[in-house]
């Protein structure tokens, strides 16, 4: 199939975040196996990467070892983990499958690509230079591959099959952590056009617009991904007291990056709410919400409990790592040449910036109810 082509080149490392609930003990999901979800589309960054990466021109890659030692046939595939992703899971809660493959893979199957696929590509972001800057592919162009993709697909099953496939199925948006921490934080460039809360505000009026083109594209359930804490992430508690001149003595969470998450949070949750319920000035449901089902999923308040009450969810270590010492390894940083833990499943996060695949598998137990909120008619 034709492809679109990216040109990119390098940079750094980051990337967290996508979908769940609130803080409470999980419960295990049961399949909705009379889902009338058709397929399930995935746009965003790392954490919903499941290996586009692989046929892009960046350094920002993980299809090699040890990533993917514990996916199937110990195979590593591009996803930033060591087994399968939020989204995995998630497809075969809904009975469509049970991974979703990258859409830049040119060897799926037809079934492959009618149940699904994801255009995300580890370190995007909504503002336009986050995947510049590592020269991946940018939320626009993830756009412009879902077109494409429903061209394929309508010469394939007709035009009516197309639109309806598409009225029935399930969209993912997840981004916004490379924003900030590879992006606004870590470089002077925003800085100097925008206050914090002007970035936010940047950021959330990309992320309309996006939702407004894949409204316009027919699509009618979304589920919105929040900020995880970026303070918890290992390589910001290696990284971010130095670059702030002092050290702490005991590896920890960073309360003011934490609040910064927290914050653009409920500005994403007012924001949805707001294209949620908007009219125009003579009362009628503008046309982005008019028969539009929105979702935000909060994975700041699961990730932080699982960081602040390890031992209920069953993990040993929240501030490092599997791979590597687990203070700053990730991507290339993280390659079979480092070495890793025995059992990741005792791990918070896999590498410095990603969660593990039972992290990611005990935040999908917080999903139920946005998940079912969305599967309504």
């Amino acid at each position: 199939m034709a492809k679109l082509r990216v040109s990119l080149s390098l940079t750094i490392f980051f990337s967290l975040q996508f979908s769940l609930l609130p803080p409470t003990q999980p419960h295990p999901l049961e399949k909705p196996c009379n889902s009338s979800i058709s397929a399930m589309f995935v746009f965003g960054d790392s954490t919903v990467d499941p290996g586009n990466n692989n046929y892009v021109p960046t350094v920002f890659k993980s299809n090699f070892p040890p990533y993917g030692r514990d996916f199937i046939q110990h195979k590593p595939t591009g996803r930033f983990t060591n087994g399968r992703l939020p989204t995995d899971f998630l497809a075969s809660y809904l009975c469509l499958k049970e991974t979703i493959p990258p859409y830049l893979d040119e060897s799926l199957s037809d079934e492959d690509l009618l149940t699904g696929v994801s255009f995300a590509s580890a370190g995007s972001g909504y503002d336009p230079l986050t995947p510049a800057l590592s020269r991946v592919i940018d939320m626009p162009t993830q756009l412009d591959y879902f077109r494409e993709y429903l061209k394929m697909i309508q010469l394939r099953i007709g035009k009516k099959r197309t639109q309806d496939l598409i009225k029935k199925a399930l969209v993912i948006v997840s981004a916004g952590t490379n924003d900030f921490v590879v992006n606004y934080m870590a470089l002077p460039f925003q800085q100097k056009k925008y206050t914090i809360e002007e970035y936010q505000n940047f950021l959330l009026l990309n992320l309309r617009q996006f939702l407004q083109e894949v409204r316009d594209i027919g699509v009618r359930k979304i589920g919105v991904v929040g900020l995880p804490p970026m303070g918890c992430l290992p390589i910001v508690i290696t990284l971010e007291p130095h670059k702030l001149g002092f050290e702490i003595p005991e590896r920890g969470c960073i309360d003011s990056l934490n609040s910064l998450s927290s914050d653009y949070n409920q500005k994403l949750q007012d924001e949805l709410m707001a294209l949620q319920m908007h009219k125009t000035s003579s009362g009628r449901s503008s046309s982005l919400s008019l028969g539009l089902r929105l979702a935000y999923c909060d994975i700041y308040h699961p990730v932080l409990d699982m960081v602040q009450h390890p031992a209920k969810f069953g993990f040993e270590e929240t501030t490092s790592g599997c791979c590597g010492t687990g203070l700053i390894e990730a991507s290339f940083l993280c390659n079979s040449h480092s070495p890793s833990c025995s059992d990741a499943s005792k791990y918070v996060f896999f590498d410095s910036i990603h969660p593990t695949e039972k992290t990611y598998s005990t935040v999908l137990n917080f999903l139920h109810k946005a998940i079912d909120d969305l599967l309504k008619d």
